[in-house]
């Protein structure tokens, strides 16, 4: 005897929160800290919303908002450009601009993934979301590289640069600007579980930090250092090099099906637990979009009938809806246990 029930997507299921504490070790060392700003960190147990939709929606508002404060940014920063000449700060405002476009390709897989599922695409388009992930890991390198030919070519042709303040002023605003997108993708990001959202927020953090050079390196020109500009556009360069390393890390991951561990026991943990299953086996999970999907086998006693087997299937899949964060769908098989079957035999033959 065995069953197979599949669950479809839930919706209006009460959301939770869930999770580990917010501390990340942000030490006193200047160490801790500049880690800490470079490595947009995560948590795989995070709050989790009542449906795909409202999280998807959600992106959405952050993803449009953040657009428009960083186009705001580029373009006070061109204003500035425009009136120094600064080549330095027009690497940054394209920067900017092109960190303010990440959202286009994040937004359309959002959208993607809105679409009911059909008889060509069973799991809906869900995973659309890792494959804007893998474009906006392609454009963080991309700005590393595009960082570093300009510091290596400012440092082979020098140019002078006028209004340092002004220069210094834009660049402060350009990383105030691309720090408060940043910290808003990343942490919606988490919230509804989207690699391709955290991945865009580490790309404004690169951004941020370039700004940054511009302003050490207006401030190394007031001191009578030249050079001090491209050698320290070069350093953030090697920095938004890291920052893609990262991200890449953790967008293929995505696309390899790598989940936390701890939601895999979690599973079992929970499968467990109800009454009348005798064992959890091929535990397997991966994600979709922004939602988990599970498929688990149970072992239960091989006399059932197949509707108790079945009413079996439903609890497991009710208790691991309750104990998994973001949880989205589960597919329960169940199986005979005929280890048991074969130990009540046998003591029955002895009597």
């Amino acid at each position: 005897m065995a069953d197979r029930h599949h669950h479809r997507d839930r919706e209006g299921h009460p959301g939770r929160a869930h999770g580990h504490g917010h501390g990340h070790g942000h030490g006193a060392t200047l160490r801790a800290r500049l880690l800490h700003a470079f490595t947009p960190h995560s948590h795989d147990t995070a709050d989790r919303f009542d449906s795909a939709l409202e999280s998807s929606g959600l992106a959405m508002r952050t993803l449009v908002w953040s657009l428009l404060a960083l186009m705001a940014t580029a373009a006070a920063q061109a204003a500035v450009v425009a009136a120094t000449g600064s080549v330095a700060l027009l690497g940054d405002t394209v920067h900017n601009f092109a960190d303010a476009l990440t959202a286009v390709p994040v937004g359309i897989a959002l959208l993607l993934g809105r679409r009911a599922a059909s008889r060509r695409f069973t799991y809906g388009l869900g995973r659309a979301e890792d494959l804007a992930g893998v474009v906006v890991v392609v454009l963080i390198a991309a700005s590393a590289v595009l960082a570093g030919y300009e510091a290596l070519h400012r440092l082979a042709d020098p140019r002078p640069v006028q209004h340092l303040w002004a220069v210094a002023a834009a660049g402060v605003i350009g990383f105030a600007g691309n720090e408060l997108v940043a910290r808003w993708r990343i942490r919606v990001g988490r919230r509804i579980g989207s690699a391709a959202l955290v991945a865009d927020g580490a790309h404004a953090r690169a951004d941020g930090f370039t700004s940054l050079a511009v302003v050490g390196g207006a401030a190394g020109v007031a001191l009578g250092f030249p050079a001090a500009d491209p050698l320290v556009g070069l350093a953030m360069a090697v920095a938004i090099a890291f920052v893609a390393y990262g991200a890449a890390k953790r967008v293929g991951a995505r696309l390899l099906d790598a989940v936390d561990p701890a939601e895999v026991e979690m599973c079992e943990t929970a499968a467990a637990a109800v009454p009348g299953v005798s064992g959890v086996s091929e535990v397997r999970m991966r994600w979709i979009g922004h939602t988990l999907r599970a498929e688990l086998s149970v072992a239960v006693e091989a006399g059932l009938s197949v509707a108790r087997g079945h009413g079996i299937a439903h609890e497991v899949e009710r208790a691991l809806m309750a104990a998994v964060p973001r949880l989205g769908a589960a597919t329960v098989h169940v199986e005979p246990d005929t280890g048991a079957e074969t130990a009540h035999r046998g003591l029955a033959h002895h009597g």
